[in-house]
């Protein structure tokens, strides 16, 4: 039988918690500290040196203490913990059990964020581990510190969106003033001079104006970059791999004109730090001639057209209308030349395969989706008999092109004349007549027994303004086609003049630089528009 002790026998002896420190008394605490500056500005270089220094003989000083390490985030952001590597390594050490308290200056010194703040003092005060801010006077250990501790980061967090709003301002003041930052370590083509002014990189300029000679001559993104990789051009950071998306960002930097539009993008937080493209919401500044060009202001426009132009043909499946339009092709430039001249849908290279033998044609896509629903009679036309007819076309305008550009001169200076200009101006002032003849009308129209007459004569002048509106918005779409044509000459006669043009084979390249639109008329021709205007009809033989 098991003998059992009395119930009155029974003893509970307490033994009473130990203090913090008399538990680590047999041990030495292991104490760190957290530096950081804002900035990495000479004056503040000075307090993140003098930080450590007083740091590390703080903790030094103290016999129950043994260093566990000075952990210092120079010139990164306080508003997000990942940004700051130190720190995260402070933290993973004290997950580690590596660290019993972290010494810092003060609450927005380790961190503007409430959010980040108060996570990882909670999770540091679970571990055990004991955050001091000195100019607080704060021990995150101590009783009743979490409502103290909530309202000071709320206080860090308003000061990094005070000091962000401040920056903000100063920035904005600095472009209103012309001041142009340059990125001189990842713009290729400049350097800063030795008077703090951008000069141009005389073998940097030359694969710039190579990218945009290249995509004004039909190449795309990607066939630029191959050629840059083939030749071993250098990218500012000294390596020869080049891709789509850099030669896409040097196309669109205005800076090349020697212009600078300020302001492109905003930060909407100063937290997360996540900027957004800037469509208005803040005024934009354009700082004209600010330092010398590496390309015209031309020839940026013209790719900018260009690249809009691009990305604007896309498949359309529209059973209603044509199809498809002419889609943007660098390896074939007939893919958007070439038009059906019954339904004026584009041709598609196809290629037929019989008796073992491949024959490459071109055929209207309309009449490939539709059959001969929509385009009853449209050709096929063999490619060698395309090509041929094309280069006797570009030879027969290299032959005339000294009369073929003086008449198409003459049209375009007809457009761009001042006197027409004149018409604009006063088509525009007797709309603005118009508009204050109207407004009196109104007023007539509330008296009863003028009523009717007003509102006849206000129907009448509101027909007016809006065929004078029309006769305005048609003269500057011809003035505006008339300029591109101008410029386009420009760049057509600049070749002529430089380059051999007489052609022996089809090129690709000279058929895009050349030629606007080529229509399939009929089995047996073809007619070549000429960009500027000019056409001459060819055979296919």
């Amino acid at each position: 039988m098991i003998a059992t002790m009395a119930q009155s026998d029974m003893q509970i002896v307490v033994i009473p918690a130990k203090s913090r420190e008399e538990t680590q008394r047999t041990s030495r605490l292991k104490v760190a500290a957290y530096c950081r500056v804002s900035t990495d500005q000479e004056e503040q270089e000075s307090s993140y040196e003098a930080q450590i220094s007083y740091y590390t003989e703080k903790i030094g000083k103290n016999a129950e203490w043994q260093m566990a390490g000075i952990f210092a985030d120079e010139g990164i952001t306080g508003t997000q913990a990942k940004k700051r590597p130190e720190f995260l390594k402070m933290i993973q050490k004290c997950r580690q059990r590596k660290i019993d308290v972290i010494l810092t200056k003060s609450l927005s010194r380790f961190a503007r964020n409430t959010v980040d703040s108060l996570n990882y003092i909670r999770e540091l005060k679970a571990l055990g581990i004991a955050v001091i801010f000195e100019k607080e006077n704060l021990n995150t250990l101590e009783t009743d510190t979490e409502m103290m501790l909530t309202i000071m980061s709320c206080f860090a967090q308003a000061e990094s969106e005070s000091i962000s709003k401040n920056v903000s301002w100063g920035i904005r003041q600095s472009f209103k003033n012309g001041n142009v930052p340059m990125q001189y370590s990842t713009m290729l083509g400049y350097k800063k001079s030795a008077d703090g002014l951008p000069e141009i990189v005389p073998e940097e300029a030359e694969i710039i104006q190579t990218i945009f000679r290249e995509y004004l001559n039909g190449m795309s993104l990607r066939q630029i970059a191959d050629a840059l990789n083939s030749s071993g051009a250098r990218t500012k950071r000294q390596n020869t791999t080049w891709k789509s998306e850099m030669v896409k960002a040097i196309l669109k930097n205005e800076k090349y004109t020697g212009d600078a539009l300020l302001q492109k993008t905003y930060v909407t937080d100063c937290i997360t730090k996540k900027t957004r493209k800037n469509n208005g919401e803040l005024p934009m500044y354009l700082v004209k001639n600010h330092h010398e060009p590496i390309i015209s202001r031309d020839d940026f426009n013209r790719v900018q057209e260009e690249m809009a132009r691009r990305s604007a043909k896309r498949v359309i499946a529209d059973k209603l209308t044509k199809g498809e339009q002419g889609k943007y092709s660098a390896k074939y430039a007939l893919s958007e030349l070439l038009v059906c001249g019954e339904c004026g849908a584009h041709y598609r290279r196809v290629t037929w395969t019989a008796k073992g033998f491949k024959e490459i044609k071109w055929r209207c896509i309309s009449r490939i989706q539709y059959g001969k629903k929509k385009c009853h009679s449209s050709p096929t036309v063999d490619e060698q008999a395309l090509h041929r007819a094309i280069v006797s076309a570009i030879n027969e305008f290299c032959e005339v092109k000294d009369d073929v550009v003086k008449a198409l001169r003459e049209s375009i200076s007809e457009v761009l004349d001042p006197n027409q200009n004149g018409s604009v101006q006063a088509a525009q002032q007797r709309i603005d007549e118009l508009a204050r003849n109207i407004d009196e009308l109104i007023k007539l129209a509330t008296i009863p027994e003028s009523a009717e007459s007003a509102m006849t004569d206000i129907e009448k002048f509101s027909e007016e303004m809006k065929s004078l509106r029309e006769f305005i918005e048609a003269e500057k779409a011809k003035q505006s086609a008339s300029r591109r044509n101008s410029s386009e000459l420009d760049a057509i006669l600049e070749r002529l003049e430089n380059e051999d043009f007489i052609l022996t084979e089809y090129d690709d390249m000279v058929t895009r630089q050349l030629i606007e639109r080529i229509t399939v008329d009929s089995k047996d021709a073809i007619i070549v528009r000429f960009k500027g205007g000019f056409e001459i009809q060819k055979r296919l033989d």
